[in-house]
């Protein structure tokens, strides 16, 4: 895999859901950078279900701990910027008869060259949205960041 620019957090985190890579490849690339991520999927009528859905995986996958609230109201905040791109400014799923498929990344990291800068976290989604009917749905994007 070619190496991915460093300073990016964001890109890396839809690069690892975009691109076919195998996870050992991944494994390599954020081992190099001394980053940490997971990935995962969720399908839902309901955003507090996939909030819930990121939340676990990164309290699961460790990137995250729950008895430290920065680190919480990070995750939360880059999560919901995410969500907020899936669902183009209204966070409204099922109350709008919309559904979600969607694959998700988590990253954390040090995207500057100064440790003053300190870790972030990126919040990536990709997938479809689109009326509860199979057929009727359309790619969707989103991206949040946020400082740890």
């Amino acid at each position: 895999m070619e190496k991915l620019d460093h300073t990016k957090i964001g890109k890396n985190a839809m690069l690892l859901l975009l691109l076919d890579k195998e996870e050992d490849e991944w494994n390599r690339h954020f081992n190099e950078l001394d980053w940490s991520y997971c990935t995962g999927r969720i399908g839902s009528m309901d955003s507090q279900k996939i909030v819930a859905a990121i939340e676990t995986a990164a309290k699961r996958s460790d990137l995250v701990r729950e008895d430290l609230y920065r680190e919480m109201h990070a995750l939360y905040h880059a999560t919901m910027e995410a969500l907020t791109g899936v669902t183009r400014g209204h966070t409204q799923i099922g109350e709008v008869l919309r559904t979600v498929g969607l694959r998700f990344s988590i990253v954390r990291g040090t995207p500057y060259e100064s440790e003053e800068e300190g870790e972030w976290i990126a919040v990536a989604l990709y997938g479809t949205i689109g009326a509860p009917i199979k057929g009727l749905e359309h790619e969707t994007i989103g991206l949040g960041i946020n400082h740890i």
